[in-house]
């Protein structure tokens, strides 16, 4: 395996795992700032109240994003397999 190749399978890789996760990111991050924007209004400073809103918004978006999931971390593996049967040559 060449260099390139291998950087190319690193790159792919992380881009991919990027596109996953980042609705998850997204949506803690937007529960994060509603909840801190909440407690400051409020004037509630509890560190333990972001923990589940958070919880409960990973759970319920996990459920929904559970078939795009699926089938994308299958298409990937198979595209990432088939490029590795051709390494060889």
């Amino acid at each position: 395996m060449n260099p390139e190749l291998a950087i190319d399978f690193f790159k792919t890789t992380v881009v991919f795992a990027l596109y996953i996760a980042a609705p998850f990111l997204l949506l803690t991050l937007v529960i994060g700032l509603v909840t801190s924007l909440l407690q400051s209004i409020t004037s509630l400073q509890e560190q333990t109240l972001t923990f589940i809103p958070k919880l409960i918004g990973i759970g319920g978006l996990l459920l929904i994003l559970t078939p795009w999931l699926l089938r994308s971390l299958s298409e990937f593996a198979i595209t990432m397999i088939s490029r590795m049967g051709t390494l060889g040559h």
